[in-house]
């Protein structure tokens, strides 16, 4: 074995430096937020050849005094903590004092400085977490740092750097995550000479969105706010028809410190289950303000890692933002027969919103529910065309946006209900789609006849569910099914379960059980199939009651609901769409496709050469 010997200082410093300094943009990250510590309103990034060689970073911070630049880079000194009660009351970036020994350690470090008392600034050559000499400069108030050749004197850790153009993402990640989580803060990022993006400090939140993700993300995105005394909850969410196939696009920051956590990923992308495509992830850009004391960020190096002291309450509030801002982002998709270079724009990006509002009401006949419901596959609700309400069907406002172009966004206050109610039922193409016509909006609507139903099915037993009154049909002919020892356990350990989901069951015999009743929309065909699924279901995750509540029931209103191709008469259509504007989200079915999509008079015209 051998022999246990003490490393040196050289050694022991670039083992803790690659801890903090994985690649260039771990140097962007530290430097930045530092400046961000410093109280700076205007903050420039640079880098060259992805940060491998150059990096710099400008700020008007507060700035360093000599003194303070002395010992500013030697290990465990910071301005953020004074003792331990401190590390549980974070209110900073960087707390750690590791961050400038660390790069010192990597890399050639040079600071221009100047705080906002002092004659003149100072500039700082520094080397292995020594500031080798200071001189009197003339700068202005605040700090830059210029990093050169990182692991430059660890020539094995540099060779594992990736191209440049890796690099280069990594450091744009970083960037733009601390430029939108600052709103507040001017941000200038140049790379290899070029300027990618200026934000400035009077910028709104979403102004900031529109520059750094895009015109599409930002038109997008519905806003959402939550104010307690524990916590405050504010930020935007995607709308029903806009997803991504990854989380890249999802931003969470607590405190404004960009962090993850599963279980807040986890409870938004549930509320999102059942309105977006199955493999589909909702975008969003949320803070949460919460005293720190509550909160504990010191469980990674990264500092990205975060744990709730209650997540029960940050659960609970988001949960509440979230449902509120769902009754204002479900939407119909707009079809669109204009080819798309001849697309002329029609909205102004939400940034330049300014409101004037102007009401336009009418009514309208309503020609859709005339009929009582005599259909036994659909669910029988007391439907009588009596008693709709008699309310009037259009409120829709205009809004008017000062703004580049001549822009104009219109927001409909129509909910579906309304509008089905004021079309006309005008045909069914290809056994599939039911088409509607509403001569007041001046638009076609085509229904999804399946993933209406779909819909319809899964917000009906769902309910029936979760208030445990779930119908149940008694078999004619009790089913007896056969299971090996350890399946017939899971069954009766779990026959609660069950019969919560709306089976009627007993022990048989040894290994057997009877099946005697069945929730109402289960048909005979489907009842052992569907009832195995559920016992896979429990023996692959006992505890996975969410599953069975949600994935369950989006498979059974799969199965039951009526077909592409099946051909259905008048009274069942009219049925479908009254219970379909019923709905809580009418919009989508259980696995986020559209049930309904419109489509333009103005459109058809143009495809006609009617209008131009």
């Amino acid at each position: 074995m051998s022999k246990i010997k003490i490393l040196d200082p050289s050694t022991i410093q670039k083992i803790a430096a690659g801890e903090i300094i994985e690649r260039p943009s771990s140097v962007v990250k530290e430097l930045i937020e530092n400046s961000l510590d410093a109280n700076s309103t205007s903050i420039t990034i640079e880098i060259r050849n992805g940060g491998k060689d150059y990096i710099r970073v400008t700020d008007d911070g507060d700035g360093f005094s000599e003194e303070d630049l002395k010992i500013a880079f030697k290990r465990h000194t910071t301005s953020k903590l004074s003792n331990i009660d401190d590390l549980y009351n974070i209110i900073s970036f960087g707390f750690r004092g590791e961050a400038l020994a660390s790069i010192s350690s990597v890399s050639k470090v040079e600071v221009l400085t100047k705080t906002e008392n002092s004659l003149s600034g100072l500039r700082g050559i520094v080397e292995n977490e020594e500031v080798l000499q200071i001189t009197p400069i003339g700068c202005p108030k605040g700090t830059t740092m210029i990093i050169k050749d990182l692991f430059y004197n660890i020539p094995v850790r540099r060779g594992f750097l990736k191209s440049n153009t890796i690099e280069t993402n990594h450091v744009n990640d970083i960037v733009y995550r601390l430029a939108l989580g600052n709103e507040g803060v001017s941000f200038k990022y140049i790379r290899d000479n070029k300027i990618v993006f200026n934000t400035s400090k009077k910028n709104d939140l979403l102004t900031n969105i529109y520059i750094l993700l895009g015109k599409e993300f930002a038109e997008n995105l519905v806003q959402i706010n939550y104010e307690s005394e524990f916590l405050n909850v504010k930020g935007y969410i995607s709308k029903n028809t806009f997803y991504r196939s990854n989380r890249s696009h999802q931003y969470l920051y607590v405190n404004n410190r960009y962090v993850k956590n599963s279980d807040i990923t986890k409870l938004i992308e549930d509320k999102y289950k059942s309105i977006i495509p199955i493999n589909k992830f909702p975008v969003y850009v949320l803070f949460i303000d919460i005293n720190p004391s509550l909160i504990d960020i010191n469980i990674h190096p990264t500092k990205q890692e975060i744990k709730f002291m209650n997540f029960n309450q940050i659960a609970s509030a988001l949960e509440e933002s979230i449902n509120d801002a769902f009754n204002r982002i479900l939407t119909i998709p707009e079809v669109s027969l204009t080819k798309e270079k001849e697309k002329k724009i029609e909205e102004l990006p939400l940034l330049f919103e300014k409101t004037l509002f102007t009401d336009d009401k009418s009514s309208s006949k309503k020609d859709i529910y005339k009929s009582k419901d005599n259909s036994d596959w659909f669910i029988k609700d007391g439907y009588n065309s009596n008693n709709i309400d008699k309310t009037d069907l259009i409120n829709e406002t205009e809004i008017n946006l000062d703004g580049k172009g001549d822009y104009t966004y219109k927001a409909d206050n129509n909910d579906l209900s309304n509008i089905l109610e004021s079309s006309k039922i005008v045909g069914v193409l290809f056994s599939t789609y039911i088409i509607l016509e509403n001569t007041q909006l001046e638009k076609v609507f085509l229904i999804d006849q399946h993933a209406a139903h779909e819909r319809v099915l899964y917000e009906k037993y769902k309910e029936e569910y979760e208030s445990e009154e779930v119908i149940i049909q008694t078999l004619m002919a009790p089913l007896v099914l056969e299971f090996n020892a350890i399946d017939f356990e899971i069954v009766i350990d779990n026959i609660e379960l069950f019969r919560k989901l709306g089976f009627i069951i007993d022990e048989f015999s040894s290994n057997s059980i009877v099946i005697r009743g069945v929730p109402m929309i289960f048909g005979k065909p489907e009842v052992k199939e569907l009832f195995l699924e559920l016992v896979d279901v429990i023996s692959q995750n006992p505890k996975s009651n969410y599953s069975i509540k949600t994935e369950r029931i989006m498979k059974i209103a799969c199965t039951k609901a009526i077909k592409s191709g099946d051909n259905i008469n008048i009274l069942e259509i009219e049925s479908l769409i009254q219970q379909l504007g019923k709905a809580k989200n009418p919009y989508t079915c259980p696995h986020g496709r559209p049930t309904i999509i419109e489509i333009s008079k103005k459109d058809l015209e143009k495809e006609f050469n009617r209008i131009m």
